[in-house]
């Protein structure tokens, strides 16, 4: 997603966390992780702590250093792309409605017009997809260099719409597959990480 003109502001360090994790599981759903990706996640510092996030993390991080590159990419298209049916659906609308680009999907373009979010020129994925949501709330979290930060009033009613009546569901099915393995941690970590955000978010005013 990309953003209409608005000033920027300086993050507090909870938020550019956030922000980084969207970030990266936003990547993780778009396409299986390149060499590179699972080095950088592979050589992240282990979190301390007994959180389900933390467990979650430093288990993802431990598969990261332990899968090949080219391993985690057929896994990705074999769950997720497949050869005429996905093994699990990362849209909403199949999740909110039993079919992909349903009235959830006319919605979710209503909003994010709304918001000045708009799909970047040649992305061919729905704005529906658990990726660009992803970089939706990393979007509204973080803004960029054209746009500041959105109130957390408005992350958390964009979390709660498009996200909450669904994600954890996927993660489950992600995690129930007999051919998850890479991914099955980073459903974990995607579950562990929105519960916590979901919590964080009705706290905040």
């Amino acid at each position: 997603m990309q953003a209409g003109p608005a000033e920027r502001s300086v993050l507090a360090p909870e938020d550019e966390g956030r922000s980084d994790i969207y970030g990266l599981l936003g990547r993780l759903y778009a396409d299986g992780p390149d060499a590179a990706l699972l080095a950088s996640i592979a050589g992240a510092p282990r979190m301390e702590g007994a959180s389900a996030f933390a467990g979650a993390w430093n288990r993802l991080a431990d598969a990261s250093g332990a899968i090949e590159a080219a391993d985690a990419m057929q896994e990705y298209t074999d769950l997720f792309v497949g050869v005429g049916k996905s093994e699990v659906n990362l849209h909403a609308s199949f999740w909110i409605s039993g079919f992909t680009m349903e009235r959830p999907l006319a919605q979710l373009r209503g909003e994010l017009a709304t918001l000045g979010l708009t799909r970047r020129e040649g992305v061919n994925m729905l704005e529906d997809h658990l990726s660009a949501l992803c970089e939706s709330m990393r979007m509204l979290i973080a803004g960029d260099a054209e746009r500041g930060p959105a109130s957390y009033e408005i992350q958390r009613a964009f979390f709660e719409r498009n996200l909450a009546p669904w994600v954890f569901d996927c993660c489950i099915a992600i995690g129930d597959s007999p051919i998850a393995n890479f991914y099955r941690g980073v459903a974990e970590c995607t579950s562990a990480f929105m519960t916590i955000d979901r919590e964080a978010l009705a706290m905040d005013d």
